[in-house]
């Protein structure tokens, strides 16, 4: 193993989750929040976040309200050079002091230039701590992870009905089971 894929065995799955939002978006803090209790609960850990802006003349920018000491990683898995960073960060002092499984760096950096100018995004890096124990278990099996992602809710509408039935299924497993350990008795699964 290189000293660099030692490093990286330490920690859990890493993500880059990046969200659009048009000229009327409201920033009112709650993103940050519900961040903020999945990191609290140990479930998350945000690694880095980045704020960035499409001029109209497609450049990416970064934005003004950054968390201090976040940044210089997502901005160089966009492509967005360091010394544009440090310039940011002389004008915003807010601003001031690894590839995403299943994307490339050139994915990356792809869907970074498909945002449409005058829009913003928001990218957070995050290791899914939850998920560290799965996938060293994956791994110790022989198992190499082919895809991952999350489904929009378009996909899920396709197949609404068996994810209502699943979930019915496995919330009656559940009660269940829980009604069996409170009078004693044993239940099995279906």
């Amino acid at each position: 193993m290189t000293s660099k894929g030692a490093a990286m065995s330490g920690i859990g799955p890493v993500q880059l989750l990046m969200v659009e939002f048009g000229p009327d978006a409201k920033f009112e803090g709650r993103i940050v929040d519900e961040l903020a209790v999945l990191e609290s609960t140990g479930q998350i850990r945000v690694l880095d976040l980045l704020f960035v802006l499409k001029e109209p003349g497609g450049d990416l920018v970064t934005a003004d309200y950054q968390a201090e000491g976040m940044g210089a990683t997502v901005a160089a898995l966009l492509g967005i050079p360091s010394d544009t960073l440090r310039e940011a960060e002389a004008t915003f002092p807010s601003l001031s002091e690894g590839n995403a499984f299943g994307l490339t760096l050139e994915e990356i950096r792809d869907l970074a230039q498909q945002t449409d100018p005058g829009t913003a995004a928001g990218c957070v890096l995050l290791e899914h701590r939850w998920a560290k124990r799965l996938r060293e278990a994956i791994r110790d099996a022989g198992g190499v992870p082919v895809a991952e992602g999350f489904l929009t809710e378009e996909v899920l509408e396709s197949v609404a009905a068996e994810l209502s039935a699943a979930v019915a299924r496995l919330d009656e497993a559940e009660e269940q089971s829980h009604r069996g350990r409170t009078s004693g008795r044993k239940t099995r699964r279906s």
